[in-house]
């Protein structure tokens, strides 16, 4: 079954056509990852598909339902959650408020409160500093509470741009380790990321954009048998 279907999607930037009508299917149970260099269009394509930025042509359907017009703060309630680039936690507040927030449409008290032990279980780094200010938190460990605050909205579908971004190369491994396991106990994932090697590592299908346009797409072991991914992406050649 597809989760998610991408039909002929076009956006615009001002006068700059930023997506030239791509199109893309992602299976339930799936981790699907988009790849392309800075300014290929990946975390445009995010936010036009949560809804954070205006469609200027195409069709998105979540679990065979037309969510092309659905604002973005409706969309967790569908089953799509948007762990953005850059973390985008909230300093000030606590690594449980933070988490908590990520909740902010469901009324399932005794559902909320399972799943905040489930994330705890989870990354039990947050656990330990659930008090803590999450400004004060390293690089790593704000990923992680961005990606559990996105848990907390209990997606079908969970978009991640860049999660490995900033972060030393050894928490960039329990970040992988951590969405194969996310995606493991059911949830898809569509990935965003500039390591292409570790994403197609873990990838079920990939997709290559570039200036807009979709260059490639297959298995994950199809694309990265590809030639020119291997030269430009993955350094062989």
């Amino acid at each position: 079954m597809n989760m998610l279907e991408v039909e002929n999607l076009v956006v615009h930037y001002g006068g700059i056509r930023a997506l030239k009508g791509i199109s893309f299917q992602v299976r339930q149970g799936e981790i699907f990852t988009l790849l392309g260099s800075n300014g290929a269009g990946k975390t445009t394509t995010l936010k036009a598909l949560s809804g954070l930025v205006p469609k200027t042509e195409g069709r998105v359907k979540l679990c065979g339902r037309d969510i092309t017009a659905v604002p973005g703060h409706a969309m967790p309630a569908l089953g799509m959650v948007h762990v953005p680039e850059g973390r985008r936690i909230f300093s000030g507040l606590s690594v449980n408020d933070n988490l908590l927030l990520g909740a902010y449409h469901r009324k399932d008290k005794g559902g909320i409160k399972e799943d905040l032990e489930t994330v705890y279980a989870l990354f039990p780094r947050l656990a330990e500093r659930r008090r803590q200010d999450a400004g004060s938190l390293s690089g790593g460990e704000q990923q992680m509470l961005a990606m559990g605050r996105g848990l907390m909205g209990r997606p079908q579908l969970l978009l991640l741009d860049e999660p490995s971004m900033g972060l030393a190369p050894i928490l960039v491994e329990e970040v992988f380790r951590l969405i194969q396991e996310i995606n493991r106990r059911g949830t898809t994932i569509l990935l965003v990321e500039q390591n292409a090697s570790l994403a197609l590592d873990i990838a079920h299908k990939a997709c290559v954009l570039e200036t807009g346009q979709i260059a490639l797409s297959g298995t994950a072991q199809e694309v990265a048998k590809d030639g020119r991914i291997q030269e430009i992406y993955l350094g062989a050649g």
